[in-house]
């Protein structure tokens, strides 16, 4: 390691597996030891100041930045519970004036009734003052009615220095309740939440950085920290990802200066790699001029509070883009990502076939029909006979017996010889799956 390099390395060392300072989350309960835990009325008069604030924002006809940030510190201060009592008060007490919406309904229906603004021709005239001009009016207050109250009181916080990661931090607390209780309320205030972040974090506004060893130490160390799918050993392993044959990219958005939102590790490679040990391992990286492919090995969402909001897929594209137009040699594109869910989809499938095969044994032929209609060729004759062959001892059990067993453990990895004969059958499955989760995705 060179000298240039030895305080940015020794700021990431030392800081290297902990989750950087700036990340706002419930504060652990002090030890005994440490200081006396507050008691249930302490915390009830830092959650009621907290309301306080939380009132006087949107009370406001335009929310006092005083208050917001009064509101934002005393949120951040408070532990778990208390920020779940907030969050049933924003989700209850400020949410959509539903008396003025029927009031409001009742009058669009009579003046709807009497036949004076109803649907009208194209270029028929209205007086100014008569009821189409009542209607338009109405459809506007039903508009702003419809809105829940809090909604002001988010776009501000979005306004303010620091909101934008306050309304994340939010978010994440939400989902961490809506876990515990399952409330429309809080649905909806997810859902409109959500609604607003998607629309703030939109592409256009979101600015894509190649994240290199050059980057401040407290970006690398954010790095590190977050790297969810490959963990960083060590200094020598950010290096390597970070170095030729390797690139970072981050999504960054400006009001949340110095901490991506979501960054992709990319392998370029002269073939397709079969496994993350060839690109994980400590060798060598091919000159880049020499690059094929560019393998997309890990990508990690650093606020969980954005859960939902898709902006891997937007990223993704955005870096392909990039390396098509920076690498021309590069002509694949590909990812070693797993597919979720398709371990335990096989593992469900094998079990219900095993146990068709276990009753039609047992029964005989008095459900031979009802049993073949639900019976499944999981695997091909070819496929069976190589399982069969990569095990010494069989126990007489059939082909998708001996599969069960083998996935249950990982030590098929390690064999050359099972990992051989897994290949054809675990690949033509995971092809048959993949339909039905892009249908899913769909919903």
């Amino acid at each position: 390691m060179t000298r240039s390099h030895t305080p940015k390395s020794l700021a990431v060392l030392l800081r290297a597996r902990m989750h950087p300072d700036s990340i706002p989350s419930p504060p652990p309960a002090p030890s005994p030891a440490a200081s006396p835990e507050p008691g249930p009325s302490a915390r009830t008069a830092a959650a009621s100041s907290v309301r306080h604030w939380l009132h006087a924002s949107i009370a406001a006809a335009s929310p006092p930045p005083a208050a917001l940030e009064c509101f934002s510190d005393g949120y951040r201060s408070l532990d778990r519970g208390g920020r779940h009592e907030i969050l049933r008060s924003l989700a209850t007490d400020y949410d959509v004036p539903r008396a003025r919406v029927r009031d409001l309904m009742r009058q669009y229906v009579s003046v709807s009734a009497t036949g004076e603004g109803g649907d009208q021709q194209p270029g028929a005239e209205r007086e100014e003052g008569g009821a189409a001009s009542a209607l338009y009016r109405m459809e506007r207050g039903l508009r702003d009615a419809l809105r829940p109250k809090y909604a002001g009181f988010l776009e501000a916080m979005n306004a303010q220095p620091g909101g934008l990661k306050l309304l994340a931090v939010i978010r994440a607390d939400l989902l961490a309740l809506l876990g515990e209780e399952n409330a429309p309320v809080l649905r909806a205030l997810d859902g409109y939440l959500k609604e607003k972040l998607v629309t703030w974090l939109s592409p256009a506004a979101l600015a894509l950085h190649q994240i290199t060893w050059d980057d401040p130490a407290s970006l690398l160390e954010k790095i590190v920290a977050y790297e969810a799918v490959h963990p960083i050993r060590n200094l020598i392993d950010l290096k390597r990802r970070l170095g030729v044959g390797r690139r970072c990219f981050g999504y960054f958005h400006p009001a949340i200066p110095g901490e991506p939102l979501i960054f992709i590790e990319v392998a370029l490679l002269k073939d397709m790699a079969t496994s993350i040990q060839e690109v994980l391992l400590d060798v060598p990286p091919i000159a880049e001029c020499e690059a094929k492919c560019a393998l997309f090995y890990s990508i990690s969402s650093t606020q969980p509070g954005l859960s939902g909001i898709n902006l891997g897929k937007f990223l993704l594209k955005r870096v392909i883009d990039m390396l098509r137009k920076d690498m021309p040699s590069v002509q694949i594109f590909a990812t070693l990502s797993p597919i979720p869910g398709f371990m335990q989809w096989l593992l469900a499938k094998l079990a219900s076939q095993i146990k068709l095969a276990e009753t039609e044994m047992q029964e005989g032929n008095s459900i031979e029909g009802a049993s073949s209609t639900f019976r499944e060729s999981i695997l091909f004759p070819e496929e069976e006979k190589m399982i069969h062959s990569a095990i010494d001892q069989v126990n007489g059990k059939q082909g998708i017996e001996l599969l069960q067993d083998i996935l249950k453990s990982s030590q098929w990895a390690k064999s050359e010889k099972l990992s051989a004969a897994l290949k054809s059958p675990l690949m033509r499955l995971c092809v048959s799956i993949l339909p039905e989760r892009k249908y899913e995705e769909k919903l």
